[in-house]
C-alpha cells in the first residue's frame, strides 16, 4: 500500500502496474472517512457497499487487462447537488432531504463510465449558496488544516475531503467561486472550466448562466485527469458546447518558457487589497514562473466591483427564478443564511437584470482583448487565508467583491492552486485565467509551478 495521501496520478500508475489494489485503496479511504469525518463533516452520506462493489469490479478489469482508463479504480465523491440514481441528493437542505433521483447527472455518469469508485455525497452550502450554516440537517464541513476555520464554499465538503485524503478527487460547482474558494482555503487545486465544457444536466441549478461544474483534486495534473472524463457535449444541457474535447494533459510537461503571463495587479492590490501573506505568495509565484522562462507583464481591466455588481444582479435574479415557488410556500424550511440572501432576488427589476447583461457583454470583450496579448492572467483566488468558521459573515458577498466572480461573468476558465502557507500553517493560493477552452494552458502553467515548489508535499495533520 502507498502512503496515506496518494494522488490520482500516482494511484493510477500503481493500479495499472498491478502494484495497488483498487479494493485496498478504497478500504483505505473508507477507513480515513470513518476516523476523520466525525470531525470534518465532509461527507453527509457514505456509500460503502457500492464503493467496495465498484472497486472489486475495477480490480477484476485491471487483472483481466481490460481497464477502462487511467481513472479505473480511483475513489472519488460528489458534491450533494449532483444527482445520483437511487441515492439521496439533498443540496444540504431540509427541502430536499428525502429527494432520491431516478437517474445520475451527466457528469456523475461519465465519471462512473471512466471506472471511478463513488464513496458518497459531500457537504455543500445550502443549494450551493447559503453557508456556512448551523441550522441545516447536517453541520458544515470543517477545514482540515485547522478545524476552527472555514473551508470556503460552496463545494466545502469536496475541499475538505480532498485535502484530508478522504478521497483522491471530487466534483464541485462554481457560480461565483464555489470551486476555487474551497480549493484556496483547503490548499488544493480546483478548476472552473469554460462555460459549456462540462454538462450541468442533473446538477441542482443556482444561476443558469453562471453555473459551472468541474473537478477538485490535490494536484493540477489530477484535475486534468478528472476533467478529461467529465467534459464533452451533452444535448441535455442547453448551454453545452458542441465541440471536440481536447487532451487536457497534452501540454502538461511543456514548461512555461515563452509563456506570457499578465498580472491583474489592481484587482488584489487596489480594488480589494489582499492580506500581506497572500500578496507575498502571489509575488513569489510570479518569480518562480519568471525563473522558469515565462514573461510577466501587468494587465488592467475594469474595476473588480464592476464584475461583482454584474455577477450579483444576474445570480440573484436567476436564483430567485429557481427558488421562488419554495420561497413563497416553504420560506422557513430554508436555513437563515440562504433565505435571507435569496429574498433580495425578489427585489431585482427586469431593467436591472437587462442592464447587467449588457455590461456583462462589455466585460467579456474586455477580458478577451486582454487575453489576445497574453496567454494567461494571474490574480488572487481569495483575499486571505481561511477565516475562522464563526467569522464567516452572512453579507460578505454583498459588501466585498471577490476575485472569482469575473470568470463566472465571462465564462472563461480559471484554476485555483496553492502557493504556500501562512506562519500559522493555513494555505495560500492564487488564480490563473485563460482563454475560453484553453484549459490545457492553465494546467501547463499550474503543473510547472507545482513541480518547482514544495507545497504539494505538505498535508494537514488532522
Amino acid at each position: 500500500m502507498m502512503g496515506p495521501f496518494p494522488t490520482i496520478s500516482e494511484a493510477s500508475a500503481q493500479i495499472a502496474a498491478r502494484k495497488l489494489s483498487p479494493v485496498e485503496l478504497t478500504r483505505h479511504c473508507l477507513d480515513r472517512i470513518a476516523t476523520l469525518n466525525p470531525v470534518l463533516h465532509a461527507f453527509i452520506r457514505r456509500t460503502e457497499d457500492r464503493a467496495l462493489a465498484e472497486a472489486r469490479a475495477a480490480e477484476a478489469r485491471v487483472m483481466a487487462g481490460a481497464a477502462k482508463g487511467p481513472l479505473d479504480g480511483i475513489p472519488i465523491a460528489h458534491k450533494d447537488i449532483y444527482n445520483t440514481a437511487g441515492i439521496a441528493t439533498t443540496a444540504h437542505s431540509k427541502l430536499l432531504q428525502d429527494h432520491v433521483p431516478a437517474a445520475d447527472g451527466t457528469a456523475v455518469r461519465r465519471l462512473a463510465e471512466a471506472g471511478t469508485v463513488m464513496l458518497g455525497k459531500l457537504a455543500t452550502h445550502e443549494f450551493a449558496f447559503g453557508g456556512p450554516s448551523f441550522d441545516l440537517p447536517w453541520p458544515p464541513a470543517r477545514n482540515p488544516w485547522n478545524t476552527d476555520h472555514f473551508t470556503g464554499g460552496s463545494s466545502s465538503g469536496t475541499g475538505a475531503a480532498v485535502a484530508a485524503g478522504l478521497i483522491l478527487g471530487g466534483t464541485g460547482s462554481d457560480t461565483g467561486g464555489s470551486i476555487r474558494g474551497p480549493a484556496s482555503f483547503c490548499g488544493i487545486a480546483g478548476i472552473k472550466p469554460t462555460y459549456g465544457l462540462v454538462s450541468r444536466a442533473g446538477i441542482q441549478p443556482l444561476s443558469f448562466s453562471l453555473d459551472h461544474a468541474g473537478p477538485m483534486a490535490w494536484t493540477v495534473e489530477d484535475c486534468a485527469m478528472l476533467l478529461q472524463a467529465m467534459a464533452g457535449h451533452d444535448a441535455a444541457d442547453p448551454a453545452s458546447a458542441d465541440r471536440a474535447v481536447p487532451d487536457f494533459s497534452a501540454k502538461l510537461r511543456q514548461g512555461v518558457r515563452g509563456l506570457r503571463i499578465g498580472v491583474i495587479r489592481h484587482f488584489h492590490e487596489v480594488d480589494v487589497p489582499v492580506a500581506d501573506t497572500t500578496r507575498q505568495g502571489i509575488e513569489a509565484a510570479l518569480e518562480v514562473w519568471r525563473g522558469l522562462g515565462a514573461e510577466i507583464r501587468d494587465v488592467t481591466l475594469s474595476p473588480l466591483t464592476d464584475y461583482q455588481a454584474v455577477g450579483m444582479v444576474v445570480m440573484l435574479a436567476e436564483a430567485y427564478a429557481v427558488h421562488e415557488p419554495w420561497l413563497k410556500t416553504r420560506f422557513n424550511d430554508y436555513g437563515e443564511i440562504f433565505r435571507d440572501r435569496m429574498a433580495l432576488g425578489g427585489m431585482i427589476r427586469a431593467a436591472d437584470y437587462v442592464q447587467a447583461l449588457r455590461r456583462r457583454r462589455e466585460l467579456w470583450a474586455e477580458m478577451k482583448a486582454a487575453l489576445d496579448s497574453v496567454d494567461i492572467l494571474v490574480t488572487a483566488s481569495t483575499s486571505s487565508e481561511a477565516p475562522r468558521i464563526d467569522a464567516a459573515l452572512k453579507w460578505v458577498l454583498f459588501t466585498t467583491p471577490n476575485f472569482t466572480f469575473p470568470c463566472n461573468v465571462t465564462g472563461f476558465p480559471a484554476l485555483s492552486l496553492c502557493c504556500g502557507f501562512t506562519p500559522a500553517g493555513l494555505p495560500l493560493s492564487l488564480q490563473l485565467i485563460a482563454r475560453p477552452f484553453d484549459e490545457a494552458t492553465l494546467f501547463r502553467a499550474g503543473h510547472a509551478y507545482e513541480q518547482a515548489t514544495p507545497w504539494r508535499g505538505r498535508r494537514p495533520a488532522v
